[in-house]
């Protein structure tokens, strides 16, 4: 057994995330899933699901013949199909004695630490009593400023809020396929990366490098990632078990902290700032604060406190963080120092415009 693999038996607090695809194929994975779960739940491991398909369910009983593209069509949809994928899964659980429980959120619920925090003592309050949160967009009210993008990406954002050590991708391919259309069993920095058939498109929204991007954004908290087939019977017991199943992605030695991964990951930047060569090694390798002489481009419109992606000068993204100065600051103090900015600011004190405890590197 792969040594990586054998740390999965380890795993007790999982996310599972169920696409729309594996649902429409297999309308007895609620209950195949159901009965999985309640038996892993008794040797001490808790789970939480995140489930595509509301708005698949919605368009067939609103007689849309294909997924709309209007944001109202697709909030009537999920209206009309969240209650029925609900009764779904409520009906397959409550047929093991489990109690399910429905948690609809949007993007704006996650990047505000409050509405955050309150999420995350919901969730563990309701694992706490013994109930199975079950967690989509709330699509009814979502539109694109406040989307998670697809369930890929929220199951991402899931993980660190429960603190899970497993996010298991279901899915109807048997994991991330190889140029060569072949299983890759554990992901590496050099695999070569298919577009398997089905991969893209179809009933959900998601696809295989929404997958890839969860995955990476999911191991950085700390977590394993396995992107498996759901259409086969005992995938998920296979998984926790350490088997040779899906395609395993392994967290790196140092998870991000909370609030750091909450920064990189969640907050999306409401500008960028162009870095010189000087300060793109400073903050990429030296783990220095970003100060208005590194800055030599200035972007988008953003206030103190908003989310700004850190560029380097080819343009590449070395990193995000919180500024402590608005648009219009930074491009008044870029290029500065010493004297220059105390006769813009008015003060003697040190002007960081990121400092190293907000700043995160996603390259």
């Amino acid at each position: 057994m792969n040594p990586k693999r054998a740390e999965l038996s380890q795993c007790r607090r999982v996310v599972v995330k169920i696409g729309s695809r594996v649902l429409a194929t297999d309308p007895e994975l609620p209950a195949r899933l159901a009965a999985e779960i309640v038996a892993l739940r008794a040797k001490n491991r808790s789970f939480a699901l995140v489930s595509s398909g509301a708005i698949a369910i919605g368009c067939a009983r609103l007689g849309y013949g294909t997924r709309p593209r209007e944001v109202a069509r697709l909030q009537a949809a999920a209206a009309a199909g969240q209650s029925v994928l609900m009764r779904r899964y409520d009906e397959a659980f409550a047929a093991h004695g489990a109690i399910t429980a429905q948690v609809l959120l949007t993007h704006s619920d996650l990047a505000d630490r409050e509405r955050l925090n309150n999420a995350r003592n919901a969730l563990g309050a309701l694992i706490e009593a013994g109930a199975l949160p079950i967690v989509n967009e709330n699509d009814t009210v979502a539109v694109d400023e406040i989307r998670f993008g697809d369930n890929d990406q929220l199951a991402a954002m899931v993980v660190p809020l429960l603190q899970a050590e497993l996010l298991v991708l279901l899915t109807d391919v048997t994991g991330v396929l190889d140029a060569e259309g072949q299983r890759i069993s554990v992901m590496t920095d050099d695999a070569r990366i298919g577009n398997p058939p089905g991969g893209v498109g179809g009933a959900g929204s998601g696809g295989i490098q929404s997958k890839l991007d969860a995955a990476r954004k999911a191991c950085r908290s700390g977590a394993f990632v396995v992107v498996a087939s759901g259409l086969e019977t005992g995938t998920l017991t296979r998984v926790i078990d350490g088997d040779d199943v899906g395609t395993l992605f392994a967290p790196p030695p140092a998870a991000l902290r909370a609030r750091k991964h909450w920064i990189a990951f969640t907050l999306r930047p409401r500008g960028a700032l162009v870095l010189d060569a000087g300060a793109a090694q400073a903050v990429g390798e030296l783990n220095r604060s970003l100060l208005p002489v590194g800055v030599i481009g200035v972007r988008g419109q953003f206030n103190a406190g908003d989310s700004v992606s850190l560029l380097g000068p080819d343009g590449v993204e070395i990193g995000r963080g919180l500024t402590r100065l608005g648009t219009l600051d930074v491009a008044r103090a870029a290029g500065r120092k010493g004297k220059d900015l105390e006769i813009l600011f008015g003060s003697t004190a040190d002007v960081v415009v990121v400092h190293r405890d907000d700043l995160v590197l996603t390259s």
